[in-house]
């Protein structure tokens, strides 16, 4: 990629989180219609949980296959190829005549989501190649995602309320538009020198693991143990198989290498656990507001603004301190605040109160808006730049699968608890191990935050970079243990 101007390189940034603004609003825009889909499409609470995960699933399967490609034939191309597909699966969603056909066309959405964040990350990470420069950039973009927490609950009530909640996927056309015209125009092309060769049998494996383990765990309660066994035993074959297939590979689609480096392998799972804390409280919080508390669409939304304002407000924060101390008091603020939530809402039930709910999503806020920036900067620091599709990918793809996984727990276990119960009387005792779920991920992004960011951790990744063969990877990940 060519050296940019300061302005352009701000540009291209721009232009790379208009992607992110549109699939991060097709999800909290989605949360807050998910009571009204239900209603119109006369659906479960798995039926629910489907149209959430059906996009994310595909997301999480297909991340790493489009950060290769993008390495290998162009980063602008696949991009702009993301655009066009998520903006026309957006369309067909808004005319879905049937859930099954809606959870079809969220999947088409997602192969082209597929194609804009991790490649949109990369592009970034190739246009800021100052350390500093690039935290500063990735806390921007994660203050994106506040952005979309912050107006998406609140524009998706106002369509669902006043239109209908088909209406909540028009936004992304003119986005998705707008973001494609200013790609052609002002994104440089780029590529890696030498990109990785496709792994199509590693790429079956991940769809086999993670599409068997999420029908395992969304259809169990309503299906039974015995039922969906045969998926919980795909998904661990698929698992040993990968574990034995990928280290044998010269290229492989997933670097097992790579994990050996704690800040690397730390990031990744704490990226599923605060993402999968996410999915779980979006999906109790909106299903508690409408259906328990018989708010509106518009009312839910803004009751998602105390927690999306901290998020907005501390994701810049949080990427200037990991650019200038590293990444351990971010994820240590972001550990702290989200358990201290988790546990507000599973202890003391705070839902039922205004001023301990209110207290509880500014603190869940507060929480994830710190825990993005350190996450993305240490996954993409430890791995080379020229596989930075590859690295964002991984970064990705970790959120996405802990998105999934929350939604399809947290959402497995309320399903059990209601049973055939009356969905009011029973629905704050049912969620309430829900809450506690989301509360061990909590702890678990503050006490890997701690062990994965210290003196050991930093040893580790030096290891693991002399290690590797490649002098390039050496390099960067010597970079990712500095940081």
């Amino acid at each position: 990629m060519p050296e940019l101007s300061h302005r352009r390189r701000l540009l291209v940034l721009a232009i790379c989180c208009m992607s992110l603004l549109i699939v991060s609003l097709d999800n909290t825009v989605l949360n807050v219609a998910l009571p009204s889909m239900q209603r119109d499409l006369d659906t479960t609470t798995s039926g629910l949980q489907w149209t959430i995960d059906a996009y994310t699933l595909v997301l999480a399967s297909l991340l790493m296959l489009a950060g290769s490609t993008a390495d290998r034939i162009g980063r602008k191309k696949v991009f702009m190829a993301g655009l066009v597909v998520f903006s026309v699966g957006s369309l067909l969603c808004s005319i879905a005549p049937s859930l099954s056909l809606l959870v079809v066309f969220r999947m088409v959405q997602a192969i082209g989501g597929s194609m804009l964040n991790p490649v949109a990350m990369s592009i970034i990470t190739n246009t800021f190649t100052d350390a500093r420069e690039r935290a500063r950039a990735i806390g921007v973009w994660g203050a994106v995602v506040g952005i979309s927490m912050a107006a998406g609950p609140l524009v998706g009530g106002l369509l669902v309320q006043s239109v209908s909640w088909r209406s909540i996927f028009w936004m992304n056309l003119p986005v998705g538009l707008a973001a494609l015209l200013l790609t052609l125009r002002f994104v440089p092309e780029s590529r890696a020198p030498k990109a990785r060769r496709p792994d199509p049998v590693g790429q079956l494996l991940v769809i086999a693991l993670f599409g068997s383990m999420t029908y395992a765990i969304i259809e169990a309660p309503e299906s039974g143990a015995a039922a969906v066994a045969p998926f919980a035993v795909i998904a661990l074959a698929a698992l040993l198989a990968l574990l034995r297939y990928e280290p044998r590979r010269a290229e492989p689609l997933i670097d097992l290498r790579f994990f050996r480096s704690a800040p690397f392998s730390g990031a990744t799972v704490i990226a599923i656990s605060a993402f999968a804390a996410l999915g779980g409280f979006l999906f109790l919080s909106n299903l508690y507001l409408q259906n328990v508390r018989g708010l509106d669409a518009l009312h839910a939304g803004l009751w998602m603004l105390p927690m999306a304002a901290p998020t907005f407000l501390c994701a810049p924060l949080s990427g200037r301190l990991v650019g200038s101390r590293g990444p351990r008091l971010p994820l240590l603020v972001a550990g702290t605040a989200m358990t201290a939530s988790g546990v507000l809402f599973a202890a003391f039930g705070a839902e039922t109160s205004n001023v301990t709910r209110f207290l509880g999503y500014v603190l869940f806020g507060v929480g994830f808006g710190f825990v993005n920036a350190p996450i993305t900067n240490t996954a993409v620091s430890g791995m080379p730049r020229a596989q930075a599709g590859v690295a964002a990918a991984v970064a990705s793809t970790s959120r996405q699968l802990g998105q999934t996984l929350g939604v399809a727990v947290v959402g497995a276990v309320l399903a059990a608890g209601i049973n055939s119960s009356a969905y009011r009387d029973t629905f704050v005792p049912a969620a309430r191990p829900g809450w506690w779920i989301l509360t061990a991920c909590g702890l678990s992004v503050l006490v890997l935050g701690l062990l994965t960011s210290g003196r050991w951790a930093r040893d580790t990744a030096e290891r693991t970079a002399q290690s590797l063969s490649s002098p390039e990877v050496r390099e960067a990940a010597g970079t990712g243990a500095r940081a």
